[in-house]
């Protein structure tokens, strides 16, 4: 019964108290809570804690979500926080390494296509893995949560112009420090 309200019917009832309806909100949003930390983090423990830490503030905090924004908005904002607040180095950008890779290998998959693929992504993820905080979350709103410059302002409460700066700055630094992955010999950053 409780799966079939709007969603701001759900929020209402959490508001409440109502522990079904916690446990609906729950179940529809905590893939993409682990995904995001887990793609921050790099870490499946720290994933969890970040998850964790993640629904806590949500169910502490759910009487002063005004409902100017979806929930899974206010949501992506937690979990953001969350992130930035565990200041973690290590974490996987696979689907951004793919691309990398898929756009530097050649046609034809064998050994050594295999071994350039790893090899890129662990040069990717060391790159990103060094980006300060606030570059490094729009990218993983960007390029895994496929979020639009629009969605990822709504989430970190800023303008849409300064996602497109972070972003143009975190590409800058990725193409500095990558460089070397096409063969131009440019200096590491």
């Amino acid at each position: 019964m409780v799966r079939e309200l709007s969603e701001r019917e759900l929020v209402e009832a959490c508001k409440r108290g109502d522990r079904e309806a916690f446990r609906a909100l729950f179940e529809t949003h905590k893939d993409k809570v682990y995904s995001v930390a887990l793609r921050y983090s790099g870490d499946a423990a720290a994933a969890m804690d970040i998850a964790q830490e993640t629904f806590l503030k949500l169910f502490s905090r759910i009487a002063d979500f005004r409902g100017d924004s979806g929930i899974e908005t206010w949501l992506y904002r937690l979990v953001v926080n969350s992130c930035l607040d565990q200041k973690r180095k290590s974490w996987r950008m696979l689907p951004l390494a793919d691309e990398i890779a898929r756009l530097l290998r050649a046609p034809g998959r064998n050994a050594a296509d295999e071994l350039l693929q790893a090899e890129l992504r662990s040069e990717v993820q060391k790159a990103i893995a060094k980006l300060v905080p606030e570059l490094r979350i729009v990218i993983i709103l960007r390029y895994t949560e496929g979020l639009s410059y629009d969605g990822i302002a709504e989430v970190l409460a800023c303008a849409p112009g300064t996602v497109a700066s972070r972003l143009n700055r975190a590409h800058a630094v990725l193409e500095r420090r990558l460089s070397h992955l096409n063969g131009k010999g440019g200096r590491h950053a």
